[in-house]
């Protein structure tokens, strides 16, 4: 028998990162002669990994996310990593919204990218494995092909592929 293939579909972000960019995006607001005194701010919880914006208005949060979202792009973390909740309306004229950080597959994206590889007829398994996918398969060719395939799908949050092996 052939010796079995796999590799590993996962959705992680290295948060050291997103802090680094917190950091950069939070100076840059108190630095910026647009932003200064707006009394726009943005917090970032580690532990739930988790933003917090508040701002005068729709206009100057949106400033605000698109100064974190060049921060982040720079230290490479792809932007569908962070998912934002609507704007709502908060005391004294002002606007708050928060976003989280995706973390993981959950297990109906899982399910759905399992879907997937399935309707390719390829010779390959894929199985959910917690919060990731693992995909094996006799033939390296055909790995790379699911690899291909899935580079091209839109899931609504960043993969990636490891313990290619």
């Amino acid at each position: 028998m052939a010796k079995e293939c796999s590799f590993d579909v996962v959705s992680t972000v290295d948060m050291q990162e997103v802090d680094n960019a917190y950091q950069q995006a939070a100076r840059e607001l108190t630095q910026r002669y647009d932003l200064k005194s707006t009394g726009a701010s943005l917090e970032l919880s580690k532990k739930d990994g988790s933003f917090k914006l508040e701002a005068p208005s729709e206009f100057v949060a949106s400033q605000v996310r698109d100064v974190l979202g060049s921060k982040l792009t720079k230290r490479g973390i792809d932007l569908l990593a962070v998912s934002w909740d609507k704007i709502e309306a908060a005391s004294g004229m002002t606007v708050r919204q928060s976003g989280k950080i995706i973390q993981g597959i959950d297990q109906v994206t899982a399910k759905k990218i399992s879907k997937d590889i399935r309707d390719l007829k390829l010779k390959c398994k894929p199985t959910v494995e917690g919060d990731k996918l693992r995909v094996s398969s006799a033939s390296r060719d055909v790995l790379q092909e699911v690899i291909a395939y899935l580079k091209q799908q839109d899931y609504g949050q960043p993969l990636q592929f490891n313990n290619y092996r």
